[in-house]
């Protein structure tokens, strides 16, 4: 059985209340790896291509407020 296999037995096992403390971990755990992957992303510069994109849209007027 995988790590993963694992992880989900042992989920299908918690409590509600354990569940419920677990999902409210594990949505904050997943943000912040989300949060430094895009930091990442951005100092590396693989996200230089979609804001030039954004940018020359704009510039162009195909963009609408918000």
């Amino acid at each position: 059985m995988s790590k993963v296999e694992n992880i989900e037995q042992e989920i299908r096992g918690l409590s509600s209340s354990d569940l419920a403390a677990f999902r409210k971990w594990f949505v904050e755990y997943d943000a912040k790896a989300w949060e430094r992957q895009i930091e990442e992303d951005a100092r590396t510069g693989k996200l230089d291509a979609l804001a030039e994109a954004a940018l020359k849209d704009y510039k162009a007027g195909k963009s609408t407020a918000l």
